[in-house]
């Protein structure tokens, strides 16, 4: 029984990747205080409630299940709080994550896969993001994850952690299984907003601008599959256990979808229409922002097969219509 430890497996992503990790015959260990996380969402392998910023915790998760590897979810993201309270940000995303790779490394757990983020790139409108753009974060969010990846890279220096690094924009969708989704406490995300307000939930979806330099004058944004993310993490991982080298790889369709693409395309998956309302623009939006995926196609052989428009929505829907956590 091979024990992978995800931290942030009670969440969104995490709990995704858990039943990835369960279906390639691995055993998840989710470790999460369940600050945004679900327990109900924790239904393929162990739990162990604790915190980042808690050592003797995390020393007792690795003693306990002496992972192989870590799979590393456990973060805040929402940009905009981050901006208005980036002390919260530094000490959960990055004292934390530099918390989880000390006991990583006095367990002799050297594999690495850290969910990173685009946002390290900072405002770089309107190109296809790679592995080698500029990362210049204008947050805490962004500048937090990338201090975890520049540790990352002085713990292999140092110990020999071996790593593999994830960045990405959007996710989106749910296990088509319905297992498990997307719920979020407040919810922040268009795809389950828009859901929100087709299904009664909130009165109407705001489109924030509307005068963007693009085909329909909303901004255009990268989405990728929750599912696809995950089975790329999980390739990540293979990567290492294989005896690879630490590695960079973006998570992207690249090219993205304006909100009213992904209006329209709610309608045609729904049947329902979408209440909308208009906005001005928000301080720091950018036209277009993608990201491509050359390298996750050639070395992982990473396809987001499910990251069209119509699967995304779909999956969210199915999600949606039933789907909840409790505690």
């Amino acid at each position: 029984m091979t024990h992978i430890l995800v931290t942030g497996g009670a969440g969104y992503i995490g709990s995704h990747a858990c039943k990835a990790l369960k279906t390639a015959g691995f055993t998840p260990v989710t470790f999460d205080n369940l600050v945004t996380g679900w327990k109900d969402s924790v239904k393929f392998g162990p739990f162990f409630q604790g915190d980042l910023l808690d050592r003797a915790a995390l020393d007792e998760a690795f003693a306990t299940y002496q992972p192989a590897a870590v799979m590393h979810f456990a973060a805040l993201s929402q940009v905009g709080e981050s901006i208005h309270d980036p002390g919260r940000y530094w000490r959960n995303n990055f004292q934390g994550s530099l918390t989880l790779l000390e006991a990583a490394v006095a367990a002799g757990c050297d594999q690495f896969v850290f969910s990173s983020t685009c946002a390290t790139y900072g405002e770089q409108d309107n190109v296809v993001l790679d592995e080698t753009s500029a990362q210049q974060p204008i947050n805490a969010y962004g500048a937090s994850k990338l201090a975890t990846e520049h540790a990352l890279r002085n713990f292999e220096t140092a110990h020999g952690l071996r790593h593999v690094i994830f960045r990405y924009f959007n996710v989106a969708g749910a296990d088509p299984d319905g297992d498990i989704g997307e719920f979020h406490q407040p919810e922040t995300h268009l795809i389950p907003l828009m859901l929100d307000a087709i299904s009664g939930k909130r009165d109407a979806l705001t489109i924030y601008g509307t005068d963007y330099e693009t085909p329909d004058g909303t901004c255009i944004r990268d989405y990728v599959h929750v599912c696809d993310l995950v089975d790329a993490h999980v390739a990540g991982l293979q990567w290492l256990l294989d005896g690879k080298p630490s590695e960079v790889f973006n998570l992207g369709t690249g090219s993205g979808f304006s909100v009213r693409e992904v209006i329209n395309h709610s309608r045609r998956v729904t049947n329902a229409e979408v209440p909308v309302t208009t906005g001005t623009r928000r301080a720091g939006d950018c036209t277009k922002l993608v990201s491509g995926s050359t390298r996750a196609n050639s070395e992982l052989g990473w396809r987001p097969d499910r990251s069209t428009l119509d699967t995304m929505i779909a999956d969210a829907w199915q999600w949606h219509k039933t789907g909840h956590y409790t505690e």
